[in-house]
C-alpha cells in the first residue's frame, strides 16, 4: 500500500533559493512539490495540497509582463506564506501597493517582529534575517497587518484569520539566522501539519539513478579532483562494473600550481586509474559560438567573463570528445558524467532547475551550450544535479571517502581563467564621480557631516538613525577611505545578475574589521551600482585609479596568479586555517595602485584579491572575519607572501557577502 503524505505546494516566481525552500522543506519532514507559478488554486485543491509557499523572483509585481498566477490561491482556504515577490503579489493582491524605493537591501541585518505573532512563535522580538530586494510595500493590503519591519521597510505582513502570511526577508537561507524555525511555524502551527515524510537515502537515489540512466552503456568521467566530481566517480564504481568506467581529467591549463599531478596521484589512492589529457593550447586558443550566432574572440584575447566561461564549458565537451575517439569507444554507447550542482544550474538559469522566470547570474562551464545539447541527446548522466555542496560531501562521507577529500575547497572547472579579471579598457561609466564620492561618504561620514557635505541627504535616505549612528562611531575612529576601482565583478541583488563596480577601503592604522563589515553592508545600500567591496592592505590610498593594466590570459599573467595563489594557500594551510574557511578564491585585478599623478607612468602592474568565504550551501554566505574567523596573522603573512610575487602592487581582502557578491569575481 503507498503511503501518502501531507503535500506542500512551492509556486516558483524564478529565485535562485526555489530548492533551498524544497530542502527546507523535507529536511522539516514535510514532502513538497516544486511548481509553476500560474498553478491553479483547483488544481492545488484537487491535488490536495495542504500548505502553499510562493518563492522569491527577479521580477517586479508592477511589471506589464510580470509572471502570471492565479488571485484565487489566495482565496482557497490553504495557508500560504509568501517570500520576498509571494510576499509583494499577497499584499497587490489585496489592494496594497508596491513602489521602487531609493533604498535597497541587499544584505544580513536585523529587523523587528511582532513576536506573539504565530509566525514568529519561540522567538525573540529582534531577528538577524536576509533581506535582498529593491521593490517595497509603501499600502499594505486590505484586511493585512504589519508584523515585522526593518530599519528602511516593511518585513512581514498577515491575514491570521486567512492564514496568509507574507515576509520580505528569506527564510530558506542560512543568512537568516532562525529561518528553519520561521517555516516549521507556518507548517506546523499555521497549516496545521504533522511531517510525517522521511528523506530518503541520498546515496542509495543517487546510485539507482545512475544505474537507471546509464543502463549498460560506458561513461566518461570528468574528474578535476574536487569534491563534486570526486563523489560522482566513487558513486559510478558502486552501481556499474568497473570496465563500464572511464575516468579522464582534463588538463586545460589553468590548474593551481601541481594541481593535475596532486588529482592523478589523490585519485589513484583510491584504486581509479585516471587518464590524463593535456589540452593547455586547445583551451587558450578555443572559441565558441554564442546564443546569437556571434562568434567569439579566442579564449587568449577575451575579456567578456561571460563568454570566458562558455569557451571554456563548451572546450570541455570538444576535448572530452577527443578522449572518447582516443580509448576508441563508441560515441553513441558513451555518456559524459560530471559533477553539476544545483547551484551550477540556478546560477546559470537552467531549466533543469528553472521554470524559465529565473535570471542568469553566470554560466556555469557544466551547462553550456554544447553541455546542453548533449543532455537533448540523453548522453549525460548527473547524479548530484538536485543537491548543493554540503549534501554532496555528506554523501562523501557515506561512501567513505577520505576528509581530505570530502572537506577540500571547491576550485571552479574554469580553474584561474576566471580568477584573473580580464580587461581592456577601464570601466568608467558617466556615474562614476558621484559613486566614488558616495562610497567615501560612508567611510568618512563623521568628518563629513560636520561639514554638511551636499550629498549628505542620500545617506539619509538609505539608512536608519541607528545606521547613521553606527556610521559616525565607525568613521570616527580612524581614518579611512574609499576609492572606486574602474572594473566591474559579477554580484546577485534581488535575485538578477549585477556586474558593477568595486571599491575599495583603505585605512591609515590597523583597521577595525567589525567596522569595515559593518562599511560592506552600508556602502550597497547608499551605492546601488556597487556589488563588491574590498578593504586594502597598505597605507592609505591617496591618489585615485582611473586606469587598468591591459589584461588576458597570457601565460606570464597565469603564473603571476598561480604564484600568488599558491603562496597564500601554503600560508592558511600551514596556519591550520584551510577548514575554517568554506573555500578562498585569490583573484588577479588589472589594477596598478600607487602611481602618482604628478609623474605619470604607464598601468603594468597588478593586485591580487583574497576571498575567504564561509558557506555550506553556497547560494549565501560571507566573509571570513579577521580575528574571529581567521587570526589575523595568518592573514598578514598571506599578504607579505604575496607583496613577493613580481608585478603585484597591493593586496584586497574581500569583505562582500553574498549578496550581493558572488562567491568568484567573475
Amino acid at each position: 500500500m503507498q503511503q501518502t503524505f501531507e503535500k506542500v505546494a512551492i509556486l516558483d516566481a524564478g529565485t535562485q533559493f526555489a530548492k533551498l525552500i524544497d530542502r527546507m522543506v523535507r529536511e522539516l519532514n514535510f514532502f513538497s512539490e516544486l511548481l509553476p507559478l500560474e498553478t491553479s488554486a483547483y488544481k492545488l485543491k484537487e491535488e490536495g495540497y495542504k500548505a502553499v509557499i510562493i518563492t522569491g523572483g527577479p521580477n517586479s509585481v508592477n511589471n506589464n509582463d510580470a509572471p502570471n498566477y492565479d488571485p484565487d490561491i489566495f482565496r482557497a482556504s490553504i495557508p500560504v506564506l509568501g517570500i520576498c515577490y509571494g510576499m509583494q503579489m499577497l499584499n497587490k493582491e489585496f489592494n496594497g501597493t508596491v513602489v521602487k524605493k531609493e533604498v535597497r537591501e541587499d544584505a544580513a541585518m536585523c529587523i523587528d517582529v511582532d513576536e506573539s505573532n504565530p509566525l514568529f512563535k519561540g522567538l525573540k522580538k529582534s531577528q538577524e534575517v536576509l533581506l535582498t530586494h529593491g521593490d517595497s510595500i509603501d499600502k499594505v493590503g486590505d484586511g493585512l497587518k504589519v508584523i515585522g519591519r526593518s530599519s528602511n521597510c516593511i518585513a512581514a505582513i498577515c491575514n491570521e484569520k486567512h492564514s496568509l502570511y507574507g515576509v520580505q526577508f528569506h527564510p530558506e537561507v542560512k543568512l537568516t539566522r532562525n529561518g528553519r524555525k520561521i517555516v516549521e511555524n507556518f507548517l506546523v502551527g499555521i497549516s496545521g501539519l504533522t511531517g510525517s515524510y522521511a528523506l530518503p537515502c541520498r546515496m542509495t537515489s543517487c546510485i539507482e539513478h545512475i544505474k537507471q540512466i546509464v543502463g549498460t552503456k560506458k561513461v566518461l568521467v570528468l574528474l578535476s579532483g574536487g569534491v563534486d566530481s570526486t563523489v560522482c566517480a566513487a558513486l559510478l564504481r558502486k552501481a556499474l562494473e568497473p570496465e563500464q568506467i572511464h575516468a579522464v581529467h582534463i588538463d586545460n591549463g589553468f590548474m593551481r600550481k601541481n594541481e593535475s599531478q596532486q588529482v592523478i596521484e589523490s585519485l589513484d589512492k583510491l584504486g581509479l586509474k585516471v587518464h590524463l589529457e593535456s589540452a593547455d593550447k586547445c583551451f587558450m586558443n578555443s572559441h565558441t559560438l554564442l546564443e546569437n550566432g556571434v562568434k567569439t574572440p579566442l579564449l587568449c584575447k577575451t575579456t567578456d567573463p561571460e563568454s570566458k566561461r562558455k569557451i571554456i564549458g563548451d572546450t570541455f565537451v570538444i576535448v572530452a570528445e577527443r578522449v572518447i575517439s582516443k580509448l576508441n569507444l563508441d560515441r553513441n554507447e558513451v555518456l559524459l558524467c560530471q559533477g553539476t550542482l544545483r547551484p551550477d544550474l540556478i546560477e546559470s538559469a537552467s531549466h533543469l532547475a528553472t521554470n524559465g522566470l529565473a535570471s542568469t547570474i553566470k554560466t556555469h562551464h557544466n551547462d553550456t551550450n554544447l553541455v546542453r545539447k548533449l543532455r537533448e541527446e540523453k548522453r549525460v548522466v548527473e547524479p548530484l544535479k538536485d543537491f548543493h555542496k554540503d549534501e554532496v560531501r555528506a554523501i562523501g562521507r557515506d561512501l567513505g571517502l577520505p576528509e581530505h577529500l570530502t572537506e577540500r575547497h571547491p576550485f571552479p572547472g574554469p580553474g584561474l581563467a576566471i580568477r584573473v579579471l580580464c580587461a581592456d579598457t577601464p570601466y568608467i561609466e558617466a556615474d562614476y564621480g558621484e559613486t566614488e564620492v558616495l562610497a567615501k561618504l560612508v567611510v568618512q561620514y563623521k568628518e563629513l557631516l560636520a561639514r554638511k557635505h551636499a550629498l549628505l541627504n542620500r545617506i539619509e535616505n538609505n539608512t536608519s538613525e541607528a545606521d547613521r549612528e553606527n556610521l559616525i562611531k565607525a568613521s570616527g575612529s580612524a581614518k579611512y577611505n574609499a576609492t572606486l576601482l574602474p572594473i566591474r565583478t559579477v554580484g546577485v541583488q534581488g535575485d538578477h545578475r549585477s556586474y558593477s563596480y568595486c571599491v575599495g577601503i583603505s585605512c591609515e592604522t590597523d583597521p577595525n574589521w567589525e567596522h569595515l563589515k559593518f562599511f560592506a553592508r552600508i556602502i550597497p545600500q547608499v551605492c546601488h551600482s556597487i556589488n563588491r567591496i574590498v578593504f586594502i592592505f597598505g597605507n592609505l590610498v591617496q591618489n585615485p585609479v582611473h586606469d587598468i593594466t591591459k589584461t588576458t590570459l597570457t601565460p606570464l599573467v597565469l603564473a603571476t596568479l598561480r604564484q600568488a595563489d599558491y603562496l597564500a594557500n601554503q600560508v592558511l594551510s600551514s596556519a591550520g586555517c584551510t577548514k575554517n574557511l568554506s573555500q578562498m578564491p585569490v583573484v588577479l585585478l588589472p589594477v596598478h595602485f600607487d602611481r602618482s599623478p604628478l609623474k605619470p607612468v604607464p598601468s603594468s602592474a597588478r593586485a591580487v584579491a583574497l576571498r575567504p568565504f564561509i558557506t555550506d550551501d553556497f547560494m549565501t554566505g560571507e566573509f571570513a572575519l579577521p580575528g574571529k574567523d581567521i587570526p589575523i596573522e595568518t592573514v598578514q603573512k598571506m599578504v607579505s607572501e604575496i607583496l613577493t610575487v613580481n608585478g603585484v602592487t597591493r593586496v584586497l581582502y574581500d569583505i562582500t557577502s553574498k549578496p550581493p557578491g558572488t562567491t568568484e569575481w567573475e
